[in-house]
């Protein structure tokens, strides 16, 4: 007899506490350690990387002002400072262990909340499609978009304090070409300027951002309440029965889709690409969805399977298993082709402007292993690990695959923010590792106790016979 409830008990919440408490420990000793070499500010990658993106949008700017060549060692300050300000991630101070909390802080904020975006959009899109394999399964999505409310919490809390050290374009020095006493401003950026209505409408540049503040407000409070109304009518509908709740989960859902596709797409941009300022993709909204959701099916998966080697969610078979490989195989080369083709297009043009934020990224002693590491962990592993049937169908492939995406696509973030951050400052290490187990643990625990609130699997959805009778 399955278990309909999930037991979200004293043990499991005791292993959670172990976790959260292990990561903080690891931020400790990550905090005491000696940095060594993680300290040098500015490598001569970055200097490479930072003349070819910059060197272009300030000559303008620095046309009439011959003391700031570079060969000027009497000028040796201003070509210091004209570095820092230029450099997309600041690169002009050397980086402490706190740069990396607050930068570690921000990667898991971004990864974590879309986790649960991709919970609720993909509890929306079984609803908008009509789908009714998937009715078994659909409250462990739906208990991972229960962290929406935290993570929007932590986002807006996380930019108010740290936001000169994650996004260069904050820093008002940047804004103007004339100071107040009528001298050129050797840190004037006309690029970034140029860019500051996307960031800064209804306020001062350089002053608080209103239009990115609101956005990012409107975001959160609109996948929240959509969120509440969707649980609210799954509560209802196991409650009453019937097919009414059903038909308006469906308008909901529809409504949620709607705003995510765009929603989701500036997010990627403000809260990802921004930290590049200078550096653009049109593909961006696009790869940092394609991780997201890559990511969030690897979890659903891996939930599934656990719950059910627990005893829970007996009515899932090894059809229902194979659907979900078949979305994380799938989904893997998805993310696999959005991966080339934004970088192959970059490649090919090979535009100075555009090629840094590869350059940085495959030519760093520091990153160039991450980089080849995130397409093992992101694309062959889980394409050979899931390219046969059978593999889809048993619990260990699946268990090995989708922990491997799982930790794969926040080596992916990783590689997306860190950069444009610390520069050849970065590092990977017990801060970074610490500050994952925290989150994660944090996570899992409002998603177990979601999943205690309420049945695991629907007691009156509309499409449980179908879910029953699903072969493939």
């Amino acid at each position: 007899m399955s278990k309909e409830v999930f037991d979200f008990n004293a043990g499991l919440k005791k292993k959670l506490f172990i976790a959260f408490i292990a990561g903080a420990v690891l931020l400790t000793v990550g905090a005491l350690m000696p940095s060594g070499g993680h300290e040098e500010a500015e490598g001569d990658h970055t200097e490479l990387a930072s003349a070819e993106d910059h060197g272009n949008d300030h000559a303008t700017a620095e046309k009439n002002e011959g003391e700031h060549h570079e060969g000027d060692d009497k000028q040796e300050p201003h070509g210091e400072d004209a570095g820092h300000a230029v450099s997309d991630g600041g690169h002009g101070h050397e980086k402490t262990w706190l740069d990396r909390f607050k930068i570690d802080f921000w990667i898991n904020n971004v990864y974590f909340t879309g986790l649960a975006l991709i919970g609720l959009f993909f509890f929306a899109i079984q609803y908008a499609a009509q789908a009714g394999w998937s009715a078994y399964i659909i409250r462990i999505p739906l208990s991972m978009a229960h962290w929406i409310l935290p993570a929007g919490v932590l986002m807006l809390l996380t930019f108010l304090l740290f936001n000169h050290d994650i996004f260069h374009w904050t820093h008002s020095n940047l804004y103007g070409e004339f100071l107040e006493n009528g001298a050129r401003n050797p840190d004037y950026d006309p690029l970034i300027e140029g860019k500051s209505g996307f960031f800064y409408l209804l306020s001062a540049p350089g002053k608080f951002p209103v239009f990115f503040i609101a956005r990012m407000v409107i975001f959160f409070g609109a996948w929240y309440l959509l969120f509440k109304k969707l649980r609210s009518l799954s509560n209802l509908e196991d409650e009453l029965g019937g097919t009414s709740y059903w038909y308006k989960m469906r308008r909901f859902s529809v409504a949620f889709l709607l705003v995510f596709a765009v929603s989701s797409s500036i997010a990627a941009w403000d809260w990802v690409m921004s930290i590049d300022v200078h550096w653009f993709s049109t593909m961006f909204g696009w790869y940092v969805f394609a991780s997201w959701f890559v990511a969030g099916l690897a979890l659903i998966t891996l939930i599934t399977v656990l719950l059910k080697e627990a005893g829970y969610m007996t009515q899932v078979t090894s059809n229902h298993l194979h659907d979900l490989g078949k979305f994380v195989f799938a989904f893997s080369i998805f993310w696999t082709y959005i991966w080339f083709s934004q970088f192959l297009l970059i490649y090919y043009a090979n535009i100075p402007e555009e090629s840094v934020y590869f350059v940085e990224r495959m030519f760093s002693d520091k990153y160039a292993p991450v980089f080849f590491i995130n397409l093992i962990m992101n694309f062959f592993f889980p394409f050979l690990c899931l390219i046969t049937r059978d593999a889809k169908r048993l619990n260990v492939f699946l268990k090995i695959a989708c922990i491997v995406i799982i930790l794969g696509h926040w080596v992916d973030f990783y590689l997306m923010i860190t950069p444009g951050t610390l520069g050849e400052s970065g590092a990977f290490g017990f801060t970074e590792i610490g500050m994952y187990l925290m989150f994660g643990s944090a996570f899992l625990f409002v998603v177990m106790r979601a999943m205690a609130s309420y049945a695991l699997v629907p007691k009156n959805h509309p499409m449980l016979e179908e879910a029953k009778h699903h072969h493939i």
